[in-house]
C-alpha cells in the first residue's frame, strides 16, 4: 500500500473536492431554486478536477527526483483514477443522501415541468442507482483522458 500512498491520497483529495463542490452547488441553490442552471454551472467542476491531477502529477514528479516520463505520469494518473472510481459510489451516495437529499425529487419535477422527460423517464434516469453506475463508469474514462493530457505537460526528462 505504501507504494501507492501518493495515488491513494490524491484519489481521496479528489473525492473530497467532489463533495465540497456538491455542497457548494446545494448552498448556491443549484439543486433547488436554480435547478434550471445546474447543468451549465456543474460543468465548472472540470477546473478543480484538472487542477488536482496537475498537482498530483507535479508532486509525483518531485517525488521522482524532479524528473518524470510521460508513462510514469500516465500510470500515476490512472492509479489516481482507479482510487476515484472505487470511492465514487460513496461520493454519489453522500452527495445525494446527506448533502442534497432533495436533489432527485427537484430535478425530476423540473424536467417533467419543462417537458424534457416524462415522469417515468425522469424517475428512471434521476435516481441513486443510475447516478452511482454512471459516475462510476465515467470516472476511469475521464481520469484516463485527463491523465494522458496532464502527463504530456508535466513530464520532464533529464537532459
Amino acid at each position: 500500500m505504501k507504494k501507492y500512498a501518493h495515488e491513494i491520497r490524491w484519489g481521496i483529495y479528489f473525492i473530497l473536492m467532489q463533495l465540497i463542490w456538491m455542497a457548494g452547488e446545494k448552498l448556491f441553490g443549484l439543486h433547488n431554486e436554480l435547478i434550471s442552471e445546474h447543468a451549465k454551472y456543474s460543468m465548472f467542476v472540470m477546473i478543480p478536477s484538472i487542477a488536482l491531477y496537475v498537482f498530483a502529477l507535479l508532486e509525483k514528479r518531485k517525488q521522482l527526483g524532479g524528473y518524470m516520463t510521460y508513462m510514469q505520469g500516465l500510470v500515476s494518473g490512472i492509479l489516481v483514477s482507479v482510487v476515484v472510481m472505487i470511492l465514487t459510489p460513496f461520493s454519489v451516495w453522500a452527495s445525494n443522501t446527506i448533502i442534497s437529499p432533495d436533489y432527485f425529487e427537484n430535478v425530476i419535477n423540473y424536467t417533467v415541468s419543462q417537458n424534457i422527460k416524462t415522469r417515468e423517464q425522469a424517475e428512471a434516469y434521476f435516481n441513486l442507482n443510475n447516478y452511482m453506475f454512471e459516475a462510476t463508469m465515467f470516472a476511469p474514462m475521464a481520469g484516463l483522458v485527463t491523465s494522458a493530457i496532464v502527463a504530456a505537460f508535466v513530464k520532464k526528462n533529464p537532459k
